[in-house]
């Protein structure tokens, strides 16, 4: 069980440096940390795949913002290894290597959550469990987490470090929401039983999730194409009116419902999510403290449900 305190919306890092400049970034976290959000989540990686980029733009803006603001010590920090292009893999000594770049470029002693980005099955799990160990012993990191992980490997990687005295993984990350719920197949159970958090990305289905992509509507975003492909689905389309009931109900947005719902999941801790203005951050902050009815909570789960299964699983 994590020892961390994540409040009820962790915001994504992955925006910053890519649709989200430097002073768009610093807003947007002053903006959170002022509406109550303590917990912020990055990776070495972000964001790589913009041209002109080469992986660690988002942590360095946000070491720019702990350095500019003096308030590090008001925030769980996250970040991860494995995808970054000079520092691929989970090999021991390129664990040590990444942790060390991160932390220079967050302007940070430690990181409060470190993250293996994926798993490595070219890596022996006790080698590379034994490199995150040994990072916690020497205080650049709080606890462990795991992003993406089999529930075959979340076990085994919990049975290794019961066995080996090694620090346990706490939190699993995984790409959870309203419309892609597969992980409650084997993930989530395995999450639950062996007592891990769980702490979802894409928890907005790609902007799909806020509401704004509706039948006949031409949404200007990267991500158009992505949230607007459920609408293909006539059932994702009902989920959007059941959403709307719920919001209504609540006096809210449907973004603050869909948060709201995945916070109600078992082992779900916080949902990850992130905007690009101020404005877009108030679904979010809506969010914070909604808390839906036991008869609310079954109409999304019922009117998603047919989401469980990946399409062509």
């Amino acid at each position: 069980m994590s020892n961390l305190e994540f409040g009820d919306i962790v915001l994504g890092g992955n925006i910053f440096g890519w649709t989200a400049d430097k002073d768009q970034s610093f807003t947007l976290l002053d903006a959170f940390l002022d509406a109550g959000g303590r917990s912020v989540d990055t990776a070495d990686v972000y964001s790589a795949w913009i041209d002109g980029n080469s992986g660690g733009e988002s942590e360095t803006i946000i070491g720019e913002w702990f350095a500019s603001r003096g308030n590090r010590d008001k925030v769980v920090l996250a970040t991860k290894v494995f995808q970054h292009p000079q520092r691929p893999g989970l090999r021991p000594e390129n664990i040590r290597a990444a942790l060390d770049d991160s932390l220079r470029r967050l302007q940070t002693d430690h990181v409060d959550l470190y993250y293996a980005h994926r798993d490595d099955p070219d890596v022996p799990q006790e080698e590379y469990l034994g490199a995150f160990d040994e990072l916690v012993r020497a205080g650049k990191v709080r606890e462990i987490g795991a992003t993406t992980f089999t529930a075959d490997r979340l076990r085994s990687a919990t049975r290794i470090a019961q066995e080996q005295g090694l620090t346990p993984v706490t939190v699993s990350q995984d790409h959870y929401n309203l419309v892609e719920r597969g992980i409650e197949k084997d993930v989530l159970p395995a999450v639950e039983e062996l007592g891990l958090v769980e702490l979802p990305y894409w928890s907005l289905a790609s902007g799909f999730l806020t509401g704004k992509y509706r039948p006949g509507l031409k949404v200007d975003s990267q991500r158009a194409g992505q949230a607007g492909a459920y609408l293909e689905d006539e059932r994702t389309v009902h989920l959007l009116s059941v959403l709307d009931d719920v919001a209504a109900a609540h006096g809210v947005g449907v973004t603050a419902v869909s948060l709201a719902w995945l916070r109600s999941r078992p082992a779900v801790a916080a949902p990850i999510a992130s905007g690009r203005t101020v404005e877009q951050l108030g679904g979010l902050f809506e969010s914070i403290g909604l808390q839906l009815t036991a008869q609310e909570t079954t109409a999304l789960d019922e009117a998603s449900a047919h989401r469980i299964v990946p399409a062509g699983a």
